[in-house]
């Protein structure tokens, strides 16, 4: 008998979804509710090593949302 879980199994291969508009409203949700906690984060990492982050606030917020947004969709 062969192995059947090694990834060739039932629910190995995913369809790609499309983006939906659900996907954008959440993710604009979030990424105006982090742009307060990026930018206060931004100036106290700004005080604290007294030299400009990398990432400003708004990139920050991005990142954020961009990395929470696909968690509440994943199932």
């Amino acid at each position: 008998m062969s192995d059947q879980t090694a990834g060739h199994g039932h629910g190995a291969h995913h369809a790609q979804r499309t983006p939906k508009a659900e996907f954008y409203v959440y993710f604009t949700l979030i990424f105006l509710i982090a742009i307060p906690f990026a930018a206060v984060a931004w100036i106290a990492q700004l005080v604290i090593d007294r030299r400009f982050p990398v990432l400003g606030p708004l990139a920050r917020a991005w990142r954020e949302a961009g990395s929470i947004t696909p968690e509440i969709f994943r199932h």
